[in-house]
């Protein structure tokens, strides 16, 4: 009889599987979420929210609450103090709504009461009385519509100017000669729908008002410092007088960049002088958070016989609804990552984001290159069959390596293993298909019983992306991490970096243990009182800033101690990532030597079974190469993998907002279908590990580049299946079946 090895939990320092410091807790239910969080003499706090996607607000009367049953605050525009719009990256979106609503549940007054349901009730005794306006739903007719922001907020940024109305951000990408011809020539159009990050904890948190003017908010969020830096100024406070702490994240994945509470929580705390809790509920959550942005992209591929990329040209239309959030950002990655991860000497790439009156869009895992990579891996399969080429000797003829020089002029000189993934993954031993008949839930439909399998056929998929690590185009990117060294030799870590269930915990103490060679020490409570800006945890960025950071905390504390003899040392210290500079904006072409940081690319190949006759399918066997540059903690990167994969299986085939004329008909997770255990599939990981030069031990992010490939790699796998050319996600049963 074999023995199989099983994996040992060590000291738990860099390149070690570690346990989760927050495991134990979360799995018995222990762990303390935002939404927990209690304080003596708490008031409730509940928002307004408006019925419209688009109407002028003609008046707001407020006298049918004030007086109701336990409430102590009620808040419109009128009572905000300070500067009277916020938002991620530009001022564009108001605090409350005062001259009208642009989105269906936009917030336009707040409540506090002693009960949550009186502060429900109160909301509904405020009268506002709105003028219905034409909602602008149709991205491709937005930049002919009225504009919903004449003062045009994302101008002047340095980006090219484009004088159509509702145009948030347009770019043009030009190399090489934009007109080369190939010899065989394929064209496509792609369509995603909006994905929601469907995290299991509702926005909430806490406000308390500290007594002095200023306030104190626990709340679930990815980034500290720049909740503060929003809410101080509509406060009309000083950033020191409001303290952002990290309360328990039930998940993130984008959704939680954006304020949510933060800043309604602090106005009702601060006006009743009490401690105000908020906490969301599903169908709020919904309109609560920006969302993954919806696209089109018309693509076309020319090429030699032989198979090399000749000429890519690709327009991108991204929807990103009322508000900008990071909507530049995203236009810019999806842009940057419209080819794929192949040499290619001439591209035109447009890609354009425009306002709507539909859900506000902004950062979801992989934004931008999720889009790009649906498209790119469609079109590559298509050149494939118009060439009777096979598909993975394509991607390896045209793979991306260190020295090649990506359509924005950067030239690549981190790691970026391209060729090794795609062989890896395809090397991966498929799984024997089962014989019929079988259990229902191991056929397409499950519990649903639906089939015996008689109409089953079996696809195998395969796709290849890559992404950005790291914020990008000039952005002042740092990570402050705090060490305070004791007589004793046990030490604490302060570092402001969100843990949002991806494990950056975990990585601070294994850095700290690896650099201090110790294992009594202890990580601070992650707050902005205590210890400069980690910046966001978002953009697969964490991992690598915080290690970085706490790195050169460590050895500037030890430094540090051995120069003073001994005794308590308290240093901090900011990690900085290789400087990048932005795209020029007429050409889209590298004003310096990088536009991004680094990059990470995964390949990923998926087994599938479709139920042609009724279609209903099923997700068999899934496996993956993935570049990672250094696993910290290589069980926590197979997780994030996983749960990538997840995400990215949910976009393919369930996952969608559902809108009318602007309003979500679908925000419920009854309506809203998400992967559940019974549809994800045994995934095998093949972690590459090639260290990337410019990181803190060579590491790199990995949260992303799963979700960034496997929508493509599971629609393929249905389009072996069925044979159709399946070119909008999520599929559903009619796009199979031909209905």
């Amino acid at each position: 009889m074999s023995e199989t090895a099983v994996p040992q939990l060590e000291l738990g320092r860099i390149g070690e599987i570690v346990p989760r410091v927050d495991g134990i807790p979360k799995v018995t239910g222990e762990f303390a979420y935002s939404s927990d969080l209690q304080a003596a003499g708490m008031l409730w706090g509940h928002t307004l929210r408006s019925p419209h996607a688009h109407a002028r607000i003609a008046g707001i009367d407020v006298s049918g609450a004030v007086g109701m049953p336990g409430v102590h605050a009620v808040l419109t525009h009128e009572d905000v103090p300070g500067a009277k719009r916020y938002g991620l990256e530009f001022q564009d979106q108001p605090v409350l709504a005062y001259d009208r609503v642009r989105y269906f549940g936009e917030p336009v007054a707040l409540v506090a009461a002693e009960h949550p349901e009186q502060a429900r009730r109160a909301t509904e005794r405020i009268r506002v009385q709105y003028e219905p306006l034409e909602p602008i739903v149709d991205p491709e007719r937005a930049t002919e519509q009225d504009p919903l922001h004449p003062d045009r907020p994302t101008m002047g940024h340095g980006y090219r100017d484009d004088p159509r109305p509702n145009v948030v951000r347009s770019l043009v990408i030009r190399h090489g000669d934009p007109d080369a011809e190939g010899e065989v020539s394929v064209s496509g159009v792609y369509d995603l729908g909006i994905q929601d990050q469907a995290f299991l904890g509702p926005e909430s948190g806490l406000a308390v008002p500290d007594g002095e003017g200023g306030v104190d908010v626990y709340v679930a969020t990815q980034w500290l410092h720049v909740d503060r830096d929003q809410v101080a100024p509509c406060l009309n406070l000083r950033s020191e007088q409001v303290r952002i702490h990290l309360a328990g994240v039930g998940g993130a994945f984008g959704g939680r960049e954006d304020l949510s509470m933060q800043l309604h929580g602090a106005l009702l705390a601060l006006h009743t002088n009490r401690p105000v809790k908020i906490v969301y509920s599903r169908e709020e959550s919904f309109v609560g958070h920006i969302h993954r942005h919806p696209a089109r992209i018309w693509a076309e591929h020319r090429a030699t016989r032989d198979g090399k990329l000749v000429n890519v040209r690709v327009r991108i239309l991204l929807d990103g609804g009322a508000y900008a959030s990071s909507s530049s950002a995203v236009t810019s990655n999806a842009a940057s990552f419209a080819c794929g991860p192949y040499a290619v000497d001439n591209a035109l790439i447009e890609s354009t984001c425009v306002y709507t009156n539909n859900p506000p869009c902004g950062a979801m895992r992989g934004f931008g290159a999720v889009q790009a990579c649906f498209a790119h891996e469609a079109q590559m399969d298509k050149l494939a069959e118009a060439l009777d080429i096979d598909p993975v000797e394509l991607r390896l003829l045209n793979a991306l390596a260190p020295g090649s020089t990506l359509p924005t002029g950067q030239q690549i000189t981190g790691s970026l293993p391209v060729a090794e993934v795609i062989r890896r993954a395809a090397e991966l031993p498929l799984p024997e298909p089962e014989k019929l008949p079988r259990d229902p839930l191991r056929l397409p439909g499950g519990s649903g019983n639906t089939t015996r399998g008689e109409g089953v056929k079996r696809g195998v998929g395969f796709a290849v992306g890559f992404k950005n690590i790291g914020y990008s185009e000039g952005f002042d990117d740092y990570t402050a991490a705090r060490v305070r060294l004791h007589a004793d030799g046990s030490a604490d870590v302060h570092c402001a970096a969100a843990e949002v269930g991806q494990g950056v915990a975990n990585v601070i103490l294994q850095v700290a243990r690896t650099e201090l060679g110790s294992d009594d020490v202890t990580l601070a409570p992650h707050t902005t009182s205590t210890v400069e800006s980690a910046g966001s945890a978002s953009a697969s960025r964490m991992t690598w800033m915080a290690s970085g950071a706490v790195r050169d905390a460590c050895r500037a504390a030890l430094e540090e101690r051995e120069r003073t003899g001994g005794g308590e040392v308290d240093v901090e210290r900011v990690y900085r990532h290789p400087r990048t500079t932005p795209l020029d904006p007429e050409t889209g072409q590298v004003t310096g030597e990088r536009v991004h940081v680094a990059y990470a690319c995964a390949a990923m190949r998926v087994v599938a079974e479709v139920d042609v006759e009724l279609g209903l399918t099923r997700v068999v066997w899934i496996g993956t190469a993935q570049d990672v540059g250094k696993a910290v903690n290589p069980q926590a990167v197979t997780g994030q993998i996983e749960g990538g994969t997840a995400q990215g299986l949910g976009l393919a085939l369930m996952e969608e907002i559902q809108t009318r004329d602007g309003l979500i008909t679908n925000a419920s997770f009854t309506d809203y279908l998400i992967p559940t255990t019974l549809d994800m599939p045994p995934v095998v990981s093949e972690l590459i590990e090639e260290a990337e030069p410019d990181a803190p031990y060579g590491i790199k992010g990995v949260g992303e580049p799963p979700t960034v490939v496997s929508t493509a790699a599971i629609v393929a796998a249905l389009r072996a299946a069925t044979g159709r050319e399946l070119t909008r996600v999520p599929v559903k049963p009619d796009d199979i079946v031909g209905l």
